[in-house]
């Protein structure tokens, strides 16, 4: 039997609510969505749509209650259980939402904008399998559908498929020529060479003029990588520049901020755990700790190329566990800054390390050991080592100037807002320095220091003495982790499907001009930069 007609009028305020969403108006969309149900409370898509757009405005819990209006009225829709695993994820419900998304996979077969969903979907929850072969039947059935294919080349990224990821850029800036991120993120693929590169294509692009400063950002930022592939170290820099330059005036960031946050927590932690610290003993986790662009993602592949491990990626559940375990004791969210880290050392560091394992579920647990590779985990070393006292902690440094340079010319998709002034640079590091002297010296024997030199020179001497500071025995495939079939997301994803190679420990002085201020700023603050 054909299902009925939709009210035309119901279906008039969903455009008109998707149209608002569309723009960012979020809470007007949500206001028509509000009066949609009112009026329409048998419109099935309205609840699914209102659902969206909560789930867009954070409220994952509204989410779950309008989409289950909708699956009320159409049991079967997959569209609406797509959208209640989205829901059932953002509330880290994320066993019950993959089995929902599984269950949904035959109902999408014939749909290539639910396809799509569902592949962004496996995607943000790791499974890039999944996520490819989901955009590989959208796009069977809508083979010339821009967007999806935009989605598939950054899962073929994620991959290792590099040469497939740049015929999909090719044919995403074909399609839709304004899209700047798609020219940012092929030039990324590979290292550019004469024969075959973007220069004069790119500055085409600059020529013509871009009226969007994020479109500019990143076409600079292209020519900025391809031109250094080149070795036009000059005209690479000026672009690089000028792209750090223009993306740090749309900022808001306070570097004194982040300076004094890490005075706060050398005054929470002065000492090591006390004696009676239990913390949650398991030995699963390994963190990979250090600046962005420090080698952690090369590390990540060594230890996820053993049997032992799984390569969990970057994650945000310790700093979100923290966050919340202060938060439900101080009975409120809003809380300063500096009083959300004394608070921290007061926690239930038992409770706080068992929080912590649970959320890396269901992805961990089925091997011995996992790897959580977030840098940005270095600001918590005193409360790992007491949440979870058998945790191993490996810390990745670089050569100053070499990491800050390497920091600077990367484009961060979020996060790092220190990282598009040289001189804020220099004083993030200065203040990671000081902290990570101060894990050092407060938690001995708790933290494993690996440059990212020694290891580039001596592979075989610094894996090993890797492996048996995490308790694992020797396994040759570490030496190969290039050839890791797992998926990498962070922007080392095409380095590591290289085996190890010595260049970029000195790229960085081919710009010792520049970066002169940055040096003697370091050194001025006691850093070693000659070494």
């Amino acid at each position: 039997m054909p299902k009925p007609a939709a009210d035309p009028t119901a279906s008039r305020m969903e455009e008109e609510a998707l149209r608002l969403a569309r723009h960012g108006s979020l809470r007007a969309a949500a206001d028509v969505c509000r009066a949609l149900n009112t009026k329409h409370p048998k419109f099935a898509s309205g609840w699914r749509t209102t659902s969206g757009i909560a789930l867009q405005m954070g409220d994952a819990a509204t989410a779950l209650t309008t989409v289950e209006h909708a699956l009320a009225l159409t049991p079967k829709d997959g569209r609406s259980l797509l959208q209640k695993a989205y829901a059932l994820r953002a509330l880290r419900r994320q066993n019950e939402a993959l089995e929902i998304a599984n269950k949904v996979r035959p109902l999408l077969n014939d749909d290539a904008a639910a396809l799509d969903l569902l592949g962004t979907f496996y995607s943000l929850s790791g499974d890039q399998r999944l996520a490819l072969e989901a955009y590989d039947r959208a796009l069977q059935l809508a083979p010339r559908n821009v967007p999806i294919t935009f989605n598939r080349a950054t899962v073929r990224r994620f991959l290792g498929q590099l040469a497939a990821a740049e015929d999909d850029y090719d044919h995403v800036i074909a399609g839709r020529p304004n899209d700047y991120e798609a020219y940012k993120n092929r030039s990324d693929l590979r290292k550019q060479t004469r024969e075959r590169n973007h220069v004069a294509e790119l500055e085409r692009l600059l020529a013509r003029g871009i009226t969007d400063w994020r479109g500019e950002v990143q076409i600079r930022y292209a020519l900025a990588k391809e031109l250094e592939d080149l070795g036009e170290y000059e005209r690479s820099w000026t672009f690089l520049d000028q792209a750090a330059r223009l993306r740090r005036r749309h900022l808001k960031y306070d570097i004194e901020r982040d300076v004094e946050t890490v005075s706060w927590i050398i005054d929470a932690f002065p000492d090591g755990p006390s004696p009676t610290v239990q913390g949650f003993p398991s030995q699963e986790p390994i963190f990979i700790v250090g600046l962005p662009r420090s080698g952690t993602t090369l590390v990540e592949r060594i230890l996820g190329s053993h049997s032992s491990v799984y390569s969990a990626g970057e994650l945000n559940d310790f700093s979100q566990a923290l966050v919340d375990a202060v938060i439900t004791a101080a009975g409120t969210r809003s809380i300063p800054r500096q009083e959300l880290v004394a608070r921290s050392a007061k926690l239930d560091f038992e409770a706080l390390g068992r929080d912590y394992l649970e959320r890396t579920r269901p992805a961990t647990g089925k091997t011995p050991h996992f790897t959580d590779k977030m840098p940005l985990n270095y600001l918590y070393c005193g409360l790992i080592r007491r949440a979870l006292p058998n945790a191993r902690i490996v810390h990745l440094t670089r050569h100053p100037l070499a990491v800050c340079y390497a920091i600077y010319k990367t484009l961060f998709k979020d996060g790092y807002p220190f990282s598009y002034d040289l001189g804020e640079i220099g004083r993030y590091y200065v203040s990671y320095r000081k902290l990570m002297d101060h894990w050092c010296a407060t938690l001995p024997g708790a933290i494993h220091e690996l440059h990212y030199e020694q290891l580039v020179t001596d592979q075989v001497g610094e894996t090993r003495r890797l492996l048996e500071f995490c308790g694992l025995d020797w396994e040759e495939a570490c030496l190969s982790f290039h050839r890791n079939p797992s998926p990498t997301t962070t922007a080392s994803a095409t380095q590591v499907r290289q085996s190890l190679y010595d260049s970029s420990i000195a790229q960085w002085r081919h710009y010792a001009p520049q970066l002169e201020g940055l040096r003697r700023q370091l050194a001025a603050a006691g850093i070693d930069v000659e070494s």
